[in-house]
């Protein structure tokens, strides 16, 4: 009994904190995993094209993206409605795209700039002129890999 009786004081333990950072590691990695980074804010809108024949795309970190519409709702009193072309987060004009595919080309690893692909998401509503002339200011920046964003038809 004169183990549990006695004038003694209990210290109180210490937490240990190890384990914290490993729980604040884990909460990290799962928040870089799930959460998707936009890059690009949409000033245009389109309805993709369906098709038939589609392919995926590889190499995603490859492929540099040309918008194609009309302005959104919400800037059409500024921009007005007519189809507009949107590089990144600007709208850009046909002969803009020339110096915009050079430095996307040169923001790529040199090994990797041959493969760039071009993709032209452009609205089904889209006039081929408009497309064409992209075409052309892409052949101009030596930019021959395009592909066109569609979705499958039903």
């Amino acid at each position: 009994m004169g183990k549990f009786g006695g004038n003694f004081q209990r210290e109180v333990p210490q937490l240990t904190m190890s384990s914290v950072s490993d729980i604040v590691f884990a909460i990290l990695f799962f928040f870089m995993m799930v959460t998707t980074m936009r890059e690009v804010t949409l000033k245009v809108v389109f309805q993709s094209p369906q098709a038939t024949e589609l392919q995926k795309l590889e190499k995603k970190s490859l492929v540099t993206f040309i918008y194609v519409g009309q302005p959104t709702l919400a800037l059409r009193d500024k921009m007005g409605s007519e189809t507009r072309i949107q590089l990144n987060d600007q709208f850009a004009e046909v002969s803009e795209i020339e110096d915009y595919i050079a430095q996307e080309k040169s923001s790529m690893k040199e090994e990797d700039a041959p493969f760039m692909t071009v993709s032209i998401k452009a609205d089904r509503q889209t006039k081929m002129g408009i497309v064409t002339d992209v075409k052309q200011a892409l052949r101009e920046a030596y930019a021959l890999k395009i592909s066109y964003s569609a979705t499958k038809k039903n």
